[in-house]
């Protein structure tokens, strides 16, 4: 990757961030959007005669749907939780 590549790069994720910041949007929630716009750029700014090793963008997919599983499983839990919640609540426990 050249020194303007990177430079673009960063002025991208510069600019997301300002964006983010101004939409109340923080950098702990970008999504699966987010990720595949960054890929995009990433591919469209690699140096063609020295493209990006396909283990590397197969390793950085995979830890992405990895992270985006783990999420689902926490945000269903936290509904399984408040759920419960309510149920023992409404329930109360008598000894």
């Amino acid at each position: 990757m050249s020194l303007s590549t990177i430079t673009q790069l960063q002025n991208a994720t510069a600019s997301n961030r300002t964006e983010s910041a101004t939409s109340g949007r923080g950098l702990e929630s970008l999504g699966q959007a987010d990720f595949l716009q960054l890929m995009t750029t990433q591919l469209q700014q690699q140096d063609p005669f020295a493209p990006v090793d396909n283990t590397q963008m197969l390793a950085q997919m995979a830890q992405f749907s990895s992270l985006a599983t783990m999420t689902d499983v926490s945000s269903t839990l936290e509904a399984i939780s408040a759920k419960l919640d309510r149920l023992s609540t409404a329930n109360p426990v008598t000894e």
